[in-house]
């Protein structure tokens, strides 16, 4: 049975690090706060974070069961749901003028949720190779951010898989945890002038030629097995890979995004936000790895919760208006 909860101050969309950490923010500051989270933070292929200073090496799922009971202590509602439209209304709480900004989020339950300000922090979705085998290997040994995995295959022989140009330079990044390192260009491109010196210089090798598979044993990653039969051995492979959004939220409200190049290599699109985390949409926040791919942990938690006290702050000016407009009426 489709449902409409009480409405509240902030719906904060997606149940990640950016959106547990800006509810944490909204619940302390005594505002009413629902999280809807459809359940699919960007780092649950990983088995343990890393990079993350007093918690380096906790299990992903714990961090999140932690987050949780954190947050609630502060009666935040966390909600199972996915999201599937969102609009802008002029009464989000049924009690203010139609200059109060607000919005109604429906959910694939059928649920309908009001708040007056929104949070979006529904990340986005690795876009790998289309590589058979390799998504199997997602978040194991197959890899995406030297910094969060790096050190856990630091003098081991590693593969950097190219989706483009920018390949070059996680090539040279994962350089520094090995001494080992193949780039594998596949078809994307050829690395000339400047790159192909400071690989050489480094001592990457270079392999061209399509990469058409994985090779394991014991579940484990053994190389990577290319179009003329050949056999790149590696422990681990790093890719860059593509941002995917989901566009039901930005797109339905109409959020101003920029598209991401790297070196002239398409890389997907993020939200765009000022410094406060305000998107061009007034009254809709948004933090994390939906504003841009690289936030690891640490810095999604920083943006989420600089997000969370924007946003506070914003009520906090409409709760004076309002109280001034009655006692001057």
């Amino acid at each position: 049975m489709p449902t409409t909860p009480t409405p509240v101050d902030v719906l904060v969309i997606g149940g990640g690090a950016a959106g547990l950490a800006a509810a944490m923010s909204l619940g302390r500051s005594r505002r009413t706060v629902r999280v809807l989270d459809a359940g699919e933070p960007r780092n649950a292929v990983s088995p343990h974070a890393h990079n993350l200073l007093t918690r380096d090496g906790t299990a992903t799922a714990d961090l999140l069961a932690t987050a949780h009971d954190e947050v609630t202590r502060y009666d935040v509602e966390i909600v199972t749901a996915r999201v599937v439209d969102a609009r802008e209304v002029d009464d989000p709480a049924g009690d203010r003028g139609p200059a109060e900004p607000g919005f109604e989020v429906r959910t694939a339950d059928g649920g309908t949720h009001r708040a007056r300000r929104l949070v979006v922090t529904t990340g986005m979705r690795d876009e790998l190779p289309d590589v058979p085998g390799l998504a199997a290997r997602w978040g194991r040994d197959a890899l995406h951010c030297p910094y969060c995995h790096g050190w856990e295959v630091r003098e081991r022989t590693l593969a950097v898989l190219a989706t483009g140009p920018r390949a070059v330079h996680q090539a040279l990044l994962v350089r520094q945890l090995s001494d080992d390192v193949t780039l594998l260009t596949g078809d994307t491109f050829e690395p000339g002038g400047d790159d192909a010196a400071d690989l050489a210089a480094r001592g990457v090798r270079v392999v061209r030629g399509p990469v058409t598979g994985v090779r394991t044993e014991q579940d484990t990653l053994t190389g990577l097995v290319l179009a003329d039969g050949g056999l790149v051995p590696c422990d681990a492979v790093f890719i860059a890979t593509r941002a995917v959004l989901d566009a039901a939220v930005v797109d339905a409200l109409g959020l101003e995004t920029t598209t991401l190049d790297a070196d002239g290599e398409d890389t997907g699109r993020a939200v765009t936000v000022d410094e406060t985390g305000a998107t061009s949409v007034p009254g809709v926040w948004a933090a994390g790895n939906v504003t841009g791919p690289q936030h690891a942990l640490p810095s999604s938690i920083a943006a989420g919760s600089k997000a969370g006290a924007y946003v506070n702050a914003s009520l906090v000016a409409a709760d004076v208006a309002t109280a001034r407009a009655t006692v001057d009426a």
